[in-house]
């Protein structure tokens, strides 16, 4: 399969399977998301680190186009490493990003410090769902519980099949970062009668996942003056490991 970008020094070439939902034209926020999360390991650290944060301002629909990647370390200490990602069109910004990333040592915690265990169908045991945009085509989704794109929470299954950078293997916070953009499509609003995109994502992250897949334990709430939150509590399936939030803009078709 082809992937979504081929980068070529500080330009990614963008594959059409980049395209949301909403427009052919326009990037499924998985999409940019992802190579913020690459860009951002490809900076390097003085001791092993890992991306415990992920923080994305999509500053204008980000179209089906060449992107020229910027990086900055804002923060380098012995313990952290916050660095910023922006992806421009044609000059223009249309993503502002910053990555935490913290020093990887091993702590012998407490006996009592147990991780939240798995409490959905895992994804063999869950149903296979269909997609409607070509960067949902590349993964393969599987609805524990509700239905994607269906009304009301859902807890939803996401594994990334078609590689998103080329020549590259997907990281584990790439593959949590890409499926969290799909959080909105737990909602509480019918697809056909409204739209309900989402303005930014934040990942956050209690340790790497591990495994191919990703779930979603989503939950959307819509305000009456046309804003919106969708969250989700993220997990693989050893068990609990994150959340995820974005900040929707609501609007009637």
């Amino acid at each position: 399969m082809e992937a979504i970008f081929r980068v070529d020094g500080t330009t990614a070439v963008t594959s059409p399977e980049a395209a949301g939902p909403w427009d052919s034209n326009m990037q499924h926020g998985g999409a940019p998301a992802s190579l913020v999360v690459w860009a951002s390991e490809r900076i390097p650290t003085a001791v092993p680190m890992q991306v415990a944060r992920v923080t994305i301002d999509l500053m204008r629909p980000v179209p089906v186009a060449p992107l020229t990647i910027e990086t900055e370390v804002l923060r380098e200490g012995r313990k952290i490493q916050l660095c910023a990602v922006r992806l421009r069109a044609n000059g223009v910004l249309t993503v502002g990003a910053t990555v935490l990333k913290i020093k990887k040592q091993a702590q012998p915690l407490p006996s009592d410090v147990i991780e939240l265990p798995l409490d959905v169908a895992a994804p063999e045991q869950s149903r296979a769902e269909p997609q409607n945009s070509p960067f949902g085509m590349g993964m393969t989704i599987r609805a524990a519980r509700g239905r994607f794109g269906g009304p009301g929470p859902g807890a939803i299954w996401y594994r990334a099949n078609r590689p998103l950078i080329e020549g590259f293997s997907i990281s584990q916070a790439m593959r949590a970062t890409a499926a969290s953009d799909f959080c909105n499509a737990s909602s509480a609003l019918d697809w056909q009668q409204w739209t309900f995109l989402n303005a930014d994502l934040t990942v956050s992250m209690a340790r790497e996942p591990v495994g191919e897949w990703i779930l979603l334990d989503a939950v959307s709430w819509i305000g009456p003056d046309g804003a919106g939150l969708a969250m989700a509590r993220l997990a693989d399936t050893k068990g609990y490991f994150g959340r995820c939030a974005q900040s929707l803009v609501i609007e009637k078709r």
